[in-house]
């Protein structure tokens, strides 16, 4: 348990709440009339306890960037509402807002402003109940709502830090294999040079002319070689050596081709100079192909053909994925399915724009666009 209490106590906030909307201005805008018309229709309510509640609204919108605050700020005033009006009147039920704050504070506070903050909850409510002299029904149905609002927050804090995780671990995985991938253009360049090197140590004394030839191609090679060594080095995370199998290109795209005997039939088709692309890219080309046929047989309900098509020009080269399944409204899209961010996460490392939607007819499409050179901004 003391470990347990230590661990809370030490939980940092959540990175990146999620900023102020326009959502957030229409519910104080809705809240604020709302308390007010309460107050004339409920001429049993203090006035005191309608201004404090109108009053109070506007701090929702501070309720994930200072929660603590907010929370510390709303109950202490509520708290101190019976004391200055001497216990009388009911609340007004526009305070029910209250409880979006306390669900705040567990779902943006860091740890210590949860504990805080659930001290200072618990005693506004439990002064607030003293001086209303409320019932025994009335408190415990209260303090259940209470509890409510604090699982529900809890909840959704573990559940977005469990899927924060799982991103984090399926963009690892893709920057490890881009990692990979790279390794061998590199070590293409290296070899190189080391060819060109000898070369021109064994032609400087007879053929200097050649000598020089070789110094200019060692030159661009090792200028080559540095630009991917810099690129390997923004996408690896750990010190872990990468299994260095040679990397697909987009000749072997012909392997994902079949004629539909057990599923979908996969048609392959590429069109324009693809001899001269970068490696890199050639391996994020076939691996967003598999990856989008995979889906496509995976999730496409009744299709019956899957199409590959890449298309290379001066600057990019383009991949088409489509399939004619049925309508794909319950296809996986970018924000929830993994192997998708996975896509993307892969295509922006390389310079270049990935989309997955819903195809102009049926069935799903999938684009992808890279630079030949596979510069990565």
């Amino acid at each position: 348990m003391p470990e347990l209490l230590r661990s809370t106590w030490a939980e940092p906030r959540p990175h990146h709440p999620p900023a102020r909307v326009w959502r957030d201005w229409a519910l104080v805008g809705a809240l604020v009339p709302t308390a007010v018309l309460e107050g004339f229709l409920r001429p049993e309510l203090p006035t005191l306890s309608v201004v404090v509640t109108a009053a109070l609204a506007p701090a929702l919108l501070w309720r994930r960037t200072r929660p603590l605050p907010v929370v510390a700020l709303a109950f202490g005033a509520t708290g101190l509402v019976p004391l200055l009006t001497g216990g009388f009147g009911p609340e007004p039920h526009t305070a029910a807002f209250l409880l979006v704050l306390v669900y705040s504070l567990f779902r943006w506070g860091s740890g210590r402003e949860a504990v805080i903050g659930s001290v200072i909850v618990l005693g506004g409510a439990a002064l607030s109940l003293t001086f209303r002299q409320t019932g025994l029904a009335d408190v415990v149905g209260g303090l259940g709502v209470l509890f409510s609002a604090i699982a529900l927050g809890t909840a959704a804090r573990y559940r977005a830090g469990v899927r924060t995780r799982e991103l984090d671990r399926v963009k690892l995985v893709e920057r490890e294999r881009l990692a990979r991938d790279l390794h061998d253009t590199v070590a293409h360049h290296v070899s190189a040079i080391a060819i060109r090197a000898q070369a021109g140590l064994a032609t400087a004394a007879t053929r200097p002319d050649a000598a020089a030839d070789a110094l200019r191609l060692i030159e661009g090679e090792a200028s080559r070689a540095l630009t991917e060594m810099r690129a390997m080095v923004r996408v690896l995370r750990r010190d872990e050596p990468a299994d260095l199998t040679p990397s697909p290109r987009i000749a072997d795209l012909g392997q994902l081709a079949s004629r539909g005997r057990t599923g979908p039939a996969v048609e392959v088709g590429i069109s324009g100079d693809v001899g001269d692309v970068h490696p890199s890219v050639g391996a994020a080309i076939y691996r967003l192909a598999q990856e989008s046929v995979t889906n496509a047989r995976r999730h496409a309900r009744h299709a019956t053909r899957i199409e590959v098509r890449v298309t290379a020009d001066d600057t990019s080269v383009h991949l088409r994925v489509s399939d004619d399944g049925d309508t794909a409204a319950a296809r996986p899209t970018a924000g929830t399915g993994y192997g998708l961010i996975g896509m993307a996460e892969r295509v922006d490392l390389l310079g270049g724009t990935c989309e997955a939607g819903p195809g102009p007819g049926r069935g799903w499409t999938v684009t992808a666009t890279l630079p030949r050179t596979g510069s990565a901004a």
